[in-house]
């Protein structure tokens, strides 16, 4: 399929490997920043305890549809969206959902390493602090088990206490990565989460990722498909603010069911 022809066609293609009941349940999503609709109507399920990779070009949807998983686009201006965003069944748009709650349970790393101008400890105690955790053995439990989940413990133990802006840019985002499951998310989101980083420490972070599906579900957004390719158990493809396919990974890259993802995999567009 010719690039000038991409949206011939809407239908989404959800393979059987993707098939099934998700821990995150997204039905006939809609959203729009004020009067522009960015998302139309998303519908599919996000697997428990595996990692979940979208890709696609600039601009199609990729972190807006992050960021309404945990209603992040809530802080940017007026929103609108209709459909369902289940978290474990119960609607995150409910009335009754507090958004600073939600974003405990569905946590969040960012393009760009945004640790706190604060020590490596105050970073990763923030959370739980902020949930009204305050006994100092508890936090340093939790300071200590986070930072070993993230890998990055055994590096910076004798310094918990200097500015974490002093961190390479790896170590600052395990620590953001560290951070956020201080809390104990279900969920974790990563929007492009290696690429202000080296060749290294970007293979450290995804080993990082893999390790992480075996206590957290993590939902990450990539522009780079060999990323996606070796992370992703599933890989979903947006397009122009639509879902095109999602399905397993080996199968999205060896044998998609759309010839825009194929055309897209091979470099045709994007």
């Amino acid at each position: 399929m010719a690039a000038n022809s991409v949206m011939e066609g809407t239908q989404t293609s959800v393979g059987e490997g993707a098939a099934g009941e998700g821990i995150i349940e997204v039905r006939n999503l809609d959203f729009s920043y004020g009067d522009t609709q960015v998302l139309f109507d998303i519908s599919f399920n996000i697997p428990k305890n595996a990692v979940t990779a979208i890709i696609g070009p600039s601009g199609c949807g990729k972190s807006t549809f992050l960021r309404v998983l945990n209603r992040m686009n809530d802080l940017v201006g007026p929103t609108t969206e209709s459909g369902e965003v289940l978290l474990n069944g119960k609607n995150v748009y409910d009335a009754d959902i507090e958004p600073v709650r939600l974003r405990r349970e569905i946590g969040m790393v960012f393009q760009q390493p945004n640790p706190f101008p604060k020590s490596i400890y105050d970073n990763v105690s923030f959370g739980p602090r902020a949930h009204g955790i305050t006994d100092r053995r508890q936090l340093e439990e939790i300071v200590e088990r986070s930072m070993r989940r993230a890998a990055l413990w055994d590096e910076v133990k004798d310094r918990l206490h200097k500015n974490a802006l002093s961190l390479s840019g790896g170590q600052q985002q395990r620590l953001c990565i560290a951070r956020a499951i201080a809390v104990e998310p279900e969920v974790i989101l990563m929007d492009e989460p290696a690429s202000a980083l080296d060749p290294i420490a970007t293979s450290r972070i995804e080993d990082l990722i893999k390790e992480l599906k075996e206590r957290y579900t993590v939902v990450i957004v990539t522009h780079n498909m060999q990323q996606a390719a070796r992370v992703g158990d599933y890989t979903a493809f947006f397009l122009n603010g639509y879902l095109i396919e999602i399905d397993r990974t080996e199968k999205i890259f060896s044998n998609p069911a759309d010839d825009r993802t194929r055309d897209y995999i091979q470099g045709r567009f994007g």
